[in-house]
Parts: structure tokens; C-alpha cells; sequence
């Protein structure tokens, strides 16, 4: 398959998954940052698998001055180095209480104007800002935690303490610098999050690295709600971690004794199908039979203890249900 139009199908699939999540539980999360965080973690993972700045213009079909440009520009804030423009926007707010337009496009005069404004929309329209008043002298005031807990935005580090959770038991040893990298939490919430994880005994400090972390197992219960987020962005992860090794290694197709990939089946039945029963059931049998082999190979773990040389495998499943309603309507 030619590689462009797989890498256009995959993106559209990706904002697929991006638009319901920013729409979950009728809330509006803020996706301006979106497409620049996506060209920023694309550039550095291109660096990061040797491709030079050179080739890595030409590859987004840009001069190599214009490229670092773009790079520098949505690095950070032109305003306050280190942190995005959304971000210093909000947190000036924040910080203010209560700010004018004019003291905000004051503060943020190194910055585009357009950008400033947008920015500002966009904030009111994902209602993490309240606004009131026109011109330059519009108001502008952040939501209140209650508010924001109203609107389903509640328990943020039980939320950044499972995504943290899953990603070192997945990547472990990891510091928090480099999750910090990984999952894109605050800092302070991440640190939070650590903190938390590692009063619960969920994770623990690798020996001679007090900033480096390990986990030696990762449960995030049915029923759990904080880790829901985690849990979708562990299947997701799973998924992209399978297709990527097995481009990795060159495999392009699926053999029967494969210990690296996937298969995908669609089964068509209706009420009344001998096996209809049976195919609804894949994904609780399928999890039921996971289960009950995960707590012997984990009680056999703890038992015996792992040797250094030990392989984690990674299994992911997953099934969806679409009724077609093509035929609903004929007489």
C-alpha cells in the first residue's frame, strides 16, 4: 500500500477519536492547540529516529528557515518562554482573577494579535473562561473549580494519577521529566499524581534513582471511573505500540506463528442467528478468559519472582456493534 494514503486514513481515524473525546459528557475541550501539538510531536519524533532538520522540512514540504521558524513560534510563548501561548493566556487569567482585553492584549503585545483573540474565543467557547463586556473592555474571569467539577472536569489527579499509572508500568523505568514528555500533564498535577501513586504502593522509586519510577503490575478496575481515560489511552497506546513494532521490524504482512500483531473480524447477525449470542459474547469472554489468566501468570510471578531478560507481552482487544440501518426505511 502506498504509504501516503495509509498515513492519511490513519490521521483521519485519529480525529475521529480526538473529536469525541473533546465532546464527552457535552463538554467543549479546548482544540486549538491541537494541530500545532501534533506538528511539534511529530518533528520530535522524527528527531528523535535521526532525521535531520533538513530532511525533516522537506518532509512537511517547507524551507528549512521557515520550518525552524514554525518549530521556535509554537515552542512556546513569544510572551513567557517555556510554556504555550494557550497556556500563558489561561494562567495570566488565572493569576489576574479577573483581566480586561486590553490588559491581556497589553501583557501578550510580543504575541499575534489573531492568535491572542482566538485564543481568548476559544477559551470562552470550551467555558474555562467567562466572559462579559465588549470591545477591549470585555471581562474575562476563569470558571471556578466547582463549575469546573460540574461540567465533568472533576478529580484531575485521580485522572493524571491513572494515565501516569499506566504509562510507567508500560514504559518503566521512567522518570518524571520524561513522563512529563509522555502524557503532557502540569508538572505540579503530574507531581501530585506521583506522589499519590506512590502512597498507594502502585508504583515505587527504582533503586539509586529516587526520580525514576517502575511499576511491576497496572489493574484499572471495570468499574472505575478516574480510569477510564487511562484505560482508553492504554488500549490506544497498545495498539500504536504493536503496529509500530511490527513496521519496526519490517513485517508487513501476518504469518500464523506471529508474536507481534493483530487481526480484526466483523461477524454480520441478526435477532434470531444461531451464533448471535455467541458473537455478542466475544468481548466478555474474551475478558473473562484474559482475567483468569493474568491472576495465574501473576500469582506464579510474585511467587517464583521475574529473571532480568523477562518479555512483557502486551494483548489488546477490543469490539464495537453498528446496526445497519439501510433497510430500515424500505416499505
Amino acid at each position: 500500500m502506498h504509504v501516503r494514503i495509509l498515513i492519511d486514513a490513519i490521521v483521519h481515524q485519529t480525529t475521529i477519536l480526538i473529536a469525541q473525546l473533546a465532546t464527552t459528557a457535552g463538554i467543549r475541550a479546548p482544540l486549538a492547540h491541537v494541530a500545532n501539538q501534533v506538528f511539534l510531536d511529530l518533528v520530535n519524533e522524527l528527531e528523535s529516529q535521526g532525521v535531520s532538520r533538513k530532511v525533516a522540512a522537506d518532509m512537511f514540504g517547507m524551507a528549512l528557515r521557515s520550518y525552524q521558524q514554525k518549530v521556535q513560534r509554537l515552542s512556546e510563548s513569544a510572551t513567557e518562554r517555556g510554556v504555550t501561548l494557550w497556556q500563558a493566556i489561561y494562567q495570566y487569567i488565572q493569576e489576574q482573577e479577573v483581566a480586561s482585553r486590553a490588559d491581556i492584549l497589553r501583557r501578550f503585545r510580543h504575541d499575534d494579535v489573531a492568535s491572542v483573540r482566538g485564543i481568548l474565543h476559544d477559551l470562552v467557547e470550551s467555558s474555562l473562561v467567562y466572559r462579559s463586556g465588549r470591545g477591549d473592555a470585555t471581562i474575562y474571569r476563569v470558571m471556578a473549580e466547582a463549575d469546573i467539577q460540574r461540567a465533568g472536569l472533576d478529580e484531575p489527579i485521580e485522572s493524571a494519577a491513572a494515565l501516569a499509572w499506566v504509562a510507567i508500568y508500560r514504559n518503566g523505568p521512567v522518570t518524571q521529566q520524561q513522563l512529563e514528555e509522555m502524557l503532557a500533564i502540569d508538572p505540579e498535577l503530574l507531581e501530585q499524581a506521583i506522589s499519590s501513586l506512590l502512597e498507594e504502593a502502585r508504583i515505587e522509586q527504582v533503586d539509586g534513582d529516587p526520580s525514576s519510577f517502575a511499576s511491576g503490575q497496572c489493574f484499572i478496575g471495570l468499574e472505575d471511573e478516574a480510569g477510564w481515560g487511562a484505560a482508553l489511552f492504554d488500549h490506544y497506546q497498545a495498539l500504536v505500540a504493536a503496529l509500530c513494532t511490527k513496521l519496526r521490524n519490517g513485517e508487513t504482512r501476518a504469518l500464523p506463528d506471529d508474536r507481534v500483531g493483530g487481526s480484526t473480524f466483523s461477524f454480520d447477525v441478526w435477532e434470531g442467528h444461531p451464533h448471535e449470542q455467541e458473537v455478542y459474547a466475544l468481548l466478555n469472554n474474551t475478558r473473562s478468559s484474559l482475567i483468569e489468566l493474568w491472576d495465574r501468570v501473576t500469582e506464579h510471578n510474585q511467587v517464583s519472582g521475574k529473571p532480568e531478560d523477562t518479555s512483557k507481552v502486551t494483548f489488546y482487544f477490543g469490539q464495537s456493534v453498528q446496526l445497519d440501518h439501510s433497510h430500515m426505511d424500505d416499505p
